[in-house]
């Protein structure tokens, strides 16, 4: 998988959603500075967002979820290498969406907050 997979994926969900603002945060690789990709967002209506050089806590929700992710899938998780790695990205997305509950959200997993706060909106 490269960026331009995931790209395309944003693509597809911006030419579903129109109306949806989309922006999409990078850090500053070379891929996402480069003019290619730069000029590529705007044509879709899309918005860049680029962290500051050498400040990772400009993006610091994702820093954090790629740490857990790393912890998670290698220490607690037991990643052997027999199966795909996006297999495993994806089985992890889901631990953590449905199954990982979250101090910050009153030990609730991130579906189970959401769905509380849909009912809770619903009412």
């Amino acid at each position: 998988m490269t960026y331009i997979s995931g790209l395309k994926d944003l693509i597809k969900l911006k030419e579903q959603h129109p109306e949806y603002e989309m922006i999409l945060h990078s850090d500053q690789g070379s891929v996402y500075s480069s003019k290619a990709f730069n000029d590529l967002l705007p044509a879709y209506g899309i918005t860049h967002s680029m962290s500051r050089a050498g400040t990772p806590t400009d993006n610091a929700a994702m820093e954090a979820i790629n740490g857990w992710l790393k912890a998670e899938m290698f220490m607690d998780m037991h990643i052997t290498g027999e199966r795909p790695v996006k297999q495993e990205i994806d089985d992890y997305i889901v631990f953590f969406n449905e199954q990982r509950p979250a101090y910050s959200l009153g030990y609730l997993t991130p579906k189970q907050y959401r769905d509380s706060y849909e009912s809770a909106k619903a009412t």
